[in-house]
């Protein structure tokens, strides 16, 4: 019987022939990362077994991104202890937030992502990663304290979907558009525990279109999201420093439990309504609905990247934010923050009317820089919806993409790039 992608990785890091669906294997790891909310209770953890030192400190990230730069005392003190963590055991990979940004975009432009190697990371959309043909997956703080001690993991072998990418995309529509599409196919626990695994004209789409389309593959109740390896993966990877790896195809005869085909040509900008990220609508519905919002987040793991960063510029351009309405940018890296420098794209953002954030997660989990009161509306770049995600349990968080998000801005109600 042929294999998945993951299930070649897994049975490489197992050291196996080959593995099978429900099957329990250790698995050795290529790297484990936390942040500053996970990465202190897997200091804490790591200190009770009792070892003096990580397996690997070249195979350990420590990255202070979702208080930072640190909101008040008691995050403070978390990136604190994460801070003397890494200086007592030597980590190499320890990003002060001079030199950091949001884990999940600043650990592959570092160049620390390996096709065909096995991530963990103790957070949930650490599946992020599988944009560049490697096994990523979030777990919690305990197994990242393993993982840092000993270099191994423990797995249960995941089933798969496929999903069969064809067509081109039309105007306006991205990588944040297809995977609010799929979600809302598959519902919040339709791939739960399973691989969700792309195929087909993947040509099709940027490497920061995989980039939020595999972040998202949590958002389904997948284990993992992965796309093979092609000349636009190793075009990243060398722009970046990184290492080839091992690429991996699925076998001809490979099991999967389900096959999706979507066709990129009828994918619409796409809006996932409050409360769950399975309640997607397209825009011509939504626009419909003429809901009036009070704060735009655009940014985040999921959509701060350049592509994300230059299609906000370029709808905010010569434009104004609307009256009362609260516009943030949250470039992911440094470096994003940087070339939106270079590019001209700060000065667009400001005279539009928008504020520009530090890197950070802060608004996305409702933890500072953009948290929401009752009652109040935010159409965000950001992965989840749930009641109370971005602050207050009355207020409300809806999913989009840049081009909708910026469009939104302008006009005060959620509207596509069509509409302004």
């Amino acid at each position: 019987m042929g294999m998945t992608m993951t299930q070649k990785i897994l049975a490489k890091a197992a050291a196996l022939d080959s593995v099978h669906e429900g099957e329990l294997v250790e698995c050795k790891l290529d790297l484990v990362f936390g942040n500053d909310i996970t990465a202190p209770v897997a200091i804490d953890e790591f200190y009770k077994i009792g070892v003096t030192k990580v397996f690997d400190k070249d195979k350990v990230a420590l990255i202070p991104d979702h208080f930072a730069p640190n909101k008040d005392i008691a995050s403070a003190t978390l990136a604190k202890k994460m801070r003397e963590f890494a200086r007592d055991m030597g980590i190499t990979y320890y990003f002060e937030i001079g030199k950091a940004g949001v884990e999940h975009a600043l650990l592959p432009e570092m160049g620390l992502i390996v096709p065909g190697g096995v991530i963990i990371g103790a957070d949930s959309h650490t599946c992020t990663h599988g944009a560049l043909g490697t096994f990523a997956t979030g777990v919690g703080s305990t197994d990242m304290a393993a993982g840092m001690a000993t270099g191994e993991a423990w797995f249960k072998v995941p089933s798969a979907i496929k999903v069969v990418i064809k067509g081109e995309k039309r105007p306006h529509v991205s990588g944040k558009d297809v995977i609010l599409h799929l979600i809302g196919i598959l519902g919040v626990d339709g791939a739960r525990y399973e691989s969700l695994e792309f195929s087909g004209n993947i040509a099709a789409l940027s490497m920061d279109d995989r980039f939020t389309i595999a972040n998202m593959a949590i958002e389904a109740g997948a284990k993992n999201g992965i796309f093979p390896v092609d000349d636009a993966t190793f075009e990243y990877i060398s722009n970046h420093g990184g290492n080839k790896g091992v690429s991996y195809q699925a076998d001809d005869d490979a099991v999967y439990r389900r096959e999706i085909v979507i066709d990129l040509a009828e994918v619409e900008p796409t809006v996932s309504f409050p409360h769950l990220p399975e309640n997607a609508k397209t825009i011509t519905e939504a626009e419909k609905l003429e809901i009036k919002i009070d704060q735009v987040v655009i940014g985040s793991c999921t959509n701060g990247r350049m592509d994300d960063m230059r299609v906000a510029a370029e709808i905010l351009r010569g434009n104004n934010v609307a009256d009362g309405l609260r516009c943030i940018i949250m470039p992911a890296t440094q470096a994003v923050w940087k070339q939106c420098l270079t590019e001209g794209l700060m000065e667009v953002f400001i005279d539009a009317g928008a504020i520009v954030s530090p890197p950070t997660c802060g608004p996305c989990l409702g933890g500072h820089m953009g948290v929401l009161a009752d009652g109040e509306r935010c159409i965000a770049t950001t992965n989840r919806n749930f009641v109370g995600r971005m602050g207050h349990p009355g207020s409300e968080v809806y999913l989009a993409s840049p081009a909708v998000a910026a469009a939104s801005a302008l006009t005060g109600c959620i509207c596509g790039p069509e509409s302004v």
